[in-house]
């Protein structure tokens, strides 16, 4: 392993009059969680910090944008000599990733291409349901809209052996729904999207069916009792598995989804469909769904910086949802490679990171270090994650994550909440109290006592006064950088820090 890639690697030394500390590459990929309130110097101070250490020590990787970054990224990638690894996603550019080509070329040999799909749209749709606090507890309704996406997806892969977000959408849109058969004949069936992709599909399986039978000697096509339904279909369904598939398509869409009272099915569709919409609108449908691939996740191995453009406050929810897409394609991408042949750290870097999580991103990062993803999320406080993550029942959610991040750094901020959280996470400490009595009863005497008592280390409202950089505090940002499992020399798993604004 080269020196570059060596976990135990310093990025950055911490001193005093009394010792020396490393912040190393091990750390890193621990996952780093840093809070700080508007104006408090999170994002340049530490986050700046961070950012160009991770890009002067070589790392790839790819940043999500909630408001409009890339100046500030390209004037990174200059200061560290990181301008040709640099790749920008954003509308007119050059760069496209078409994520359904990429997910069905992506052959692992443990995922059939349809659930590699599946998941994807999966993730990124319940997310946006968590964020809105739309996401509901009772199973019924997340069990089916996966059936809804999964067999959507085998429909159009069984009718025409690939699948694209225009397909999906025009396939969902016409489902047939109960009462449909009675006001349509077959001529006004070959019009209707649905139809044709049955109709088609029924037909490949026909033609093999016919060619299985075809193959059979006179004895074995004797043997066949044709008047056994269930014999004949296992027969062919060994044979022609994709037979089995269609029969499952049918039975729920015939059977189960079109015998739906139209109110739930309305809001099944409704996520589904809704998503599918938005991904057909320029410039998302350009980027991500229509034109051939210029990149892929696994460039960030070679090095290469992506940037998603795609800032939330320019582009809204269709911004995020494309980010939080990515960044789960690119998360799985990250966890697949071998790190023998290649080593090389790569970060996720969010600024307001509240808007990007989803659904597994306690799971994979509890596996970054595993996987050398240093992870940086960057918020104002607690209750972005809570509101976030499923609002009134997010708080065993928010602190799994919150878990699973190895250092946290907490700047000027007035949220009681995270600062409590902070002041809690820190610790107490023993401290030394010193009374002093005196009597007069004939003679004059005095008496010292001394105790201890145990209080917190930092109060809660120490972090409300800590400096947040700009002209007035010399360009200096104060935070308390808190580490697990690795003590500072003095002992304690914290330490008061000074970022600078402008030499970091």
């Amino acid at each position: 392993m080269s020196h570059a890639y060596d976990l135990d690697k310093s990025l950055i030394n911490f001193s005093t009059n009394y010792w020396l500390a490393d912040w190393t590459i091990r750390e890193a990929v621990e996952g780093v969680g840093i809070f700080g309130g508007i104006g408090s110097g999170k994002t340049s101070g530490s986050g700046r910090l961070l950012a160009k250490k991770y890009l002067s020590d070589g790392f790839g990787g790819l940043v999500l944008t909630a408001k409009p970054e890339r100046e500030l990224w390209e004037q990174y990638c200059r200061e560290t000599n990181r301008q040709d690894d640099l790749i920008i996603v954003e509308p007119g550019g050059q760069h496209h990733f078409n994520f359904i080509e990429y997910e069905s070329s992506n052959k692992n040999g443990v995922k059939p291409i349809v659930q590699n799909i599946v998941e994807v749209l999966q993730t990124v749709i319940r997310s946006s349901e968590e964020k809105s606090g739309g996401k509901s507890d009772d199973p019924f309704w997340e069990s089916a809209l996966d059936m809804l996406v999964y067999n959507t997806i085998e429909l159009c892969l069984l009718a025409y052996g690939k699948v694209s977000i225009q397909q999906l959408y025009d396939v969902a849109m016409s489902i047939p729904k109960s009462g449909d058969e009675a006001n349509r004949d077959k001529d006004g069936e070959k019009k209707i999207p649905f139809y044709q992709a049955f109709a088609k599909a029924q037909e490949k399986i026909q033609k093999l069916t016919d060619m299985f039978e075809a193959s059979l000697s006179v004895d074995e096509r004797n043997n066949l009792d044709y008047e056994d339904r269930d014999f004949l279909y296992n027969v062919f369904f060994e044979a022609v598995p994709d037979a089995r598939t269609l029969q499952s398509i049918d039975q729920f869409f015939i059977e189960t989804f079109r015998t739906l009272s139209e109110k739930t099915r309305s809001i099944i569709e409704f996520a589904f469909n809704g998503f599918l919409f938005r991904m057909l609108k320029d410039p998302v449908y350009s980027l991500f769904c229509n034109k051939p691939s210029t990149f892929k996740p696994e460039d960030c191995l070679d090095g290469k910086i992506i940037i998603l453009n795609l800032p939330i406050k320019t582009y809204h929810k269709i911004g995020r949802d494309c980010q939080v897409l990515f960044k789960y394609i690119w998360q799985r991408a990250m966890e697949k490679r071998n790190i023998r042949e290649n080593g090389r750290p790569v970060f996720l870097f969010a600024d307001e990171a509240q808007h990007f999580l989803h659904e597994y991103d306690s799971e994979y990062q509890a596996t970054a270090r595993s996987s050398r993803i240093a992870t940086v999320y960057i918020s104002q406080n607690l209750a972005n994650y809570h509101a976030n993550m499923g609002g009134t029942k997010s708080e065993h959610r928010v602190k799994s994550f919150l878990g699973t991040l190895g250092t946290k750094i907490f700047h000027s901020n007035a949220d009681t909440q995270t600062n409590e959280y902070a002041s809690a996470l820190i610790g107490d400490g023993y401290t030394e109290d010193i009374s002093t009595s005196s009597t007069m009863a004939g003679e004059f005497s005095t008496t010292r006592g001394k105790s201890f008592r145990l209080e917190r280390m930092v109060r809660p409202e120490e972090f409300v006064g800590l400096r947040n950089g700009g002209p007035k505090n010399k360009f200096l940002v104060d935070g308390y950088m808190h580490r697990q499992a690795n003590p500072f020399p003095d002992g304690m798993n914290f330490r008061k820090i000074t970022f600078s604004q402008t030499n970091s």
